[in-house]
């Protein structure tokens, strides 16, 4: 088969690879749209050490299924490959399995090819009219509905009475501000350094869209702040803009050292939580919400061609790209 391959920092290569093995309980898809996440940009700089070259990533994925129960279905996969017999899987918060894998982190072959192996408990069957593109965002957007389900029993308030700041306008922060807004939550900011994603939410979403760097958010303004970036400096604003007993979502893993106000989050009684990915139960809620409407028209995303696939990671690597996620194709 074809396969997007990484082989070293800033290298991917288009070529042949050994078609994909199954184990037991996989399924054989072929691959219809697979996104870029932000995980797999770190692989593509080298910044991160579990996914080491030569590798082929890629984990957020739709297509339809060769084998199995779903054979000649559509589907989509929940890349987080669980155990599902520790006392995380089985009290319901799979996500945290200590024995997890994952699809597109080694020994797991990652969805940037033209077919990819995932568990059958792993897929959710798609209906047959939705868009295999909108359904390849089933992934991000599952983080940030379970992110925001996680705020949501946090705050000490409902989220139409609540303003909300969003660090990260990607596909993850983007999705949690549609989802914040789907609730209830009307006063809504996106925080985000790149000039093309902030026209892209601005004029595309209707949301009120600043630079952080540029624009000082205001001390004490905002009841609920989601990180979707994870770095120093947005975690340094989310103390800054959140409200005493406000709450703090953190999801993004650009880094992990400081930017934490304790002093604040301690005197004020401010809740930081962090949250990672996805329940299966969140993943079959996503579907059933992209599929409604609930978020939109999901017009905010970009088409390549997974063959020129090496092109669209260095227009991302270089900020020429203004679209919330890019998505490839056959």
């Amino acid at each position: 088969m074809k396969a997007l391959v990484y082989t070293g920092i800033q290298e991917l290569v288009w070529r042949d690879e050994p078609d994909p093995q199954p184990r037991d309980g996989d399924v054989e898809l072929v691959v219809d749209a697979a996104g870029i996440c932000g995980s797999d940009m770190h692989a593509y700089l080298g910044h991160d050490a579990r996914r080491p070259a030569p590798l082929i990533l890629g984990h957020e994925a739709s297509g339809r299924a060769l084998s199995g129960r779903f054979k000649g279905k559509r589907v989509v996969f929940n890349p987080l490959v669980t155990c599902g017999r520790c006392d995380d899987c089985l009290g319901g918060r799979s996500n945290l399995c200590r024995y997890r894998e994952i699809v597109s982190m080694a020994p797991r072959q990652g969805a940037f090819a033209e077919r990819v192996v995932i568990p059958e408990s792993n897929i959710v069957e798609l209906p047959e009219d939705m868009d295999p593109v909108k359904a390849a965002l089933a992934e991000p957007v599952a983080t940030a509905l379970h992110a925001v389900g996680v705020a949501e029993r946090a705050l000490w308030r409902p989220l139409g009475e609540c303003s909300g700041l969003v660090m990260g306008g990607g596909a993850i922060g983007l999705s949690a501000a549609l989802l914040l807004r789907s609730r209830g939550c009307q006063n809504i900011t996106i925080a985000d350094t790149n000039p093309l994603r902030r026209k892209a939410a601005e004029t595309g979403e209707g949301f009120q869209v600043i630079d952080p760097v540029e624009t000082t958010v205001v001390d004490d303004s905002y009841n609920l702040v989601i990180d979707a970036v994870g770095g120093q400096a947005t975690r340094r604003g989310a103390c800054q803009a959140i409200k005493p007993g406000g709450v703090i979502i953190h999801i993004g893993l650009l880094d992990s050292d400081g930017g934490i106000d304790v002093r604040k989050l301690t005197l004020q009684e401010v809740s930081f939580i962090g949250t990672y990915t996805y329940t299966m139960v969140d993943f079959r809620s996503t579907v059933q919400a992209l599929h409604a409407g609930l978020l939109g028209a999901l017009d905010w995303v970009e088409l390549r061609s997974l063959s020129e696939g090496a092109r669209a990671f260095k227009d991302l690597n270089e900020g020429r790209v203004g679209a919330a996620k890019i998505i490839l194709t056959r």
